[in-house]
């Protein structure tokens, strides 16, 4: 599959950052598509890295062994990093049309103005878990690449693509023509998720925390479905509002 990040050049502000964890850290380890530059750890961290990726069969990148405090310069006040960091380019994106021309896509998200890192990377666990292809977002209103967002995806980001594109509009516009049933989740939909017909290649479409789809996106949706939440709930996190609208989307009948 061909990939560039818009058209090959990396967007305003995007530049090298530092991951932490062990969990995040050996996933961007495992990924060929990861640039990596440098691998920060503890001793103790170093030989607990080692170990797993002896056991996983993952290329190797020698550690540059430092102090604790060395880490705890490079990353967020009160951050878990377990003794470990690693410098890392912004994972390059897969190119839109060759997503949309492979005929093994047949799931996407689409969010509108979700700019939570947290939601977004629990959404992209979520479609990695379902079998989605693909998050697609626009560049504005929306997190760029950072070590939050992929922490909080817990290892998905490596395997999930995370497309920005420029307009929303023009998006859909573009499912549609590939065939894409595009769903609008929403707490005034006609129907229920589970009822919705579900085409051969959907779009699932969602909106921002509390203001959920925006007038516009809810009119170029194909349809809008809601979820079968009590009335004592108004509505729900959008991350599991993801979670299960992409259970019943997948789920057998």
């Amino acid at each position: 599959m061909n990939s560039d990040r818009h058209h090959g050049k990396q967007p305003p502000g995007e530049e090298p950052y530092w991951l932490y964890g062990m969990h995040p850290v050996r996933a961007a380890l495992a990924n060929p598509r990861r640039r990596i530059r440098r691998l920060l750890a503890t001793r103790n961290a170093a030989q607990t890295l080692a170990e797993s990726r002896r056991a996983e069969d993952a290329p190797g990148i020698e550690p540059e062994i430092v102090e604790r405090k060395a880490i705890d310069r490079l990353v967020p006040p009160d951050a878990v990093h377990q003794g470990v960091a690693l410098l890392v380019d912004p994972i390059a994106d897969i190119h839109l049309d060759s997503l949309l021309e492979d005929e093994a896509t047949r799931i996407v998200l689409v969010l509108d103005q979700v700019t939570d890192p947290h939601n977004v990377g629990a959404i992209l666990r979520s479609a990695a878990a379902f079998g989605a292809a693909a998050v697609i977002t626009t560049w504005r209103h929306s997190p760029p690449e950072t070590a939050v967002l992929v922490k909080a995806a817990a290892g998905a980001f490596e395997a999930m693509p995370y497309i920005r594109i420029q307009n929303l509009a023009g998006l859909l516009e573009k499912l549609h023509e590939h065939d894409f049933l595009s769903i609008g989740l929403d707490a005034g939909g006609p129907v229920l998720m589970r009822d919705a017909p579900h085409g051969e290649r959907t779009a699932l479409v969602l909106g921002a925390e509390g203001k959920g789809l925006r007038h516009l996106t809810r009119e170029l949706c194909g349809m809008l479905a809601r979820l079968p939440i009590s009335e004592q709930v108004e509505s729900l996190n959008v991350s599991n509002a993801a979670a299960v609208a992409l259970y019943e989307l997948t789920r057998e009948n």
